[in-house]
């Protein structure tokens, strides 16, 4: 005979939906399996117990028939957790629901993040942002002899720079930086999955402000709002004596200038060592094949 539904979950028969779902929580986060002393069996009969206390219908029909009600679902759709082979094709279901059942409202339970981070091992609540690409990659060839003495060279690139106009904060100048309306100044939105595990709430950044919780009046019409324009420019560089063919420089600060004006990457320049007619070098070592008459 299985056990009961109600002493599963450590609840009354008259509990509230919000003490079944209470009550599911605590227990879940304690015995899932991939936590320290969970119990993949007893987790399983959790999850059984809260798919059919949480839904009213068939809280109701197992309130009802009791056992008859268990052996009914068994042979019908109700299969709890035995549809999937393992965890990893569970955290896949669940990512496939979450991407079709979306909902945009805001969510009240704010421990739903760290639950999800302690079932998947990532948090909900960090916004997933692109990065930036702020280095800058270039090949340059030098001659055999530069490489052995060291040179200064002259190097054009491309790359952008803070715009003139609005000293790189993208605002236009004389406009009022405003609080954005989509997020209310928080930098990210929320959104609802609704699953068959239940709610989970996730966090993603504001497509209005871009996570900056405030927006321009008026953005920079030289900068269009970014900061930052292109431009080509020639730099110096002291190429060392003794660089090796192949061998990589890296420029601190000479790569582009981040949005907004926030920072600056690294110019990296890889060196191609052209063949000389006479030498050939090996390490530290220079050769020369002549020949040598002997009388």
């Amino acid at each position: 005979m299985s056990e009961d539904y109600y002493e599963i979950l450590g609840v009354k028969k008259d509990a509230s939906k919000d003490e079944i779902k209470k009550a599911y929580w605590r227990l879940a986060q304690k015995h899932h399996p991939d936590k320290s002393g969970g119990e993949a069996e007893k987790f399983k009969k959790i999850n059984e117990a809260y798919q059919i206390l949480s839904d009213e219908e068939k809280r109701a029909q197992y309130d009802q028939f009791g056992q008859t009600f268990e052996k009914a679902q068994a042979q019908g759709g109700f299969s709890g957790f035995e549809n999937f082979r393992d965890w990893a094709s569970f955290m896949e279901a669940m990512r496939e629901r979450q991407e079709t059942e979306t909902q945009r409202e805001e969510f009240g339970f704010g421990d739903l993040g760290s639950i999800f981070e302690d079932f998947f091992g990532f948090s909900s609540s960090s916004p997933r942002t692109k990065r930036e690409k702020i280095d800058i990659e270039k090949e340059i060839s030098i001659d055999f002899q530069e490489a052995v003495f060291g040179k200064e060279a002259e190097i054009e690139i491309e790359r952008f720079i803070v715009c003139s106009d609005c000293q790189g904060n993208g605002r236009e100048p004389g406009s009022s930086l405003l609080t954005c309306d989509i997020c209310k100044g928080k930098g990210v939105v929320f959104k609802i999955s609704q699953t068959f595990f239940g709610s989970f709430r996730t966090t993603t950044t504001c497509p209005k402000c871009q996570g900056e919780g405030r927006i321009f009046e008026k953005r920079c019409k030289n900068c269009e709002g970014e900061g930052k324009i292109k431009k080509r420019e020639t730099i110096r560089v002291k190429i060392p004596a003794g660089i090796d063919d192949g061998g990589t420089l890296r420029i601190i600060g000479q790569g582009h200038v981040r949005k907004r004006g926030k920072g600056k990457g690294d110019l990296y320049l890889h060196v191609r060592v052209k063949p000389h007619k006479y030498f050939t070098r090996k390490g530290d070592d220079i050769y020369s094949q002549e020949e040598i008459s002997i009388s």
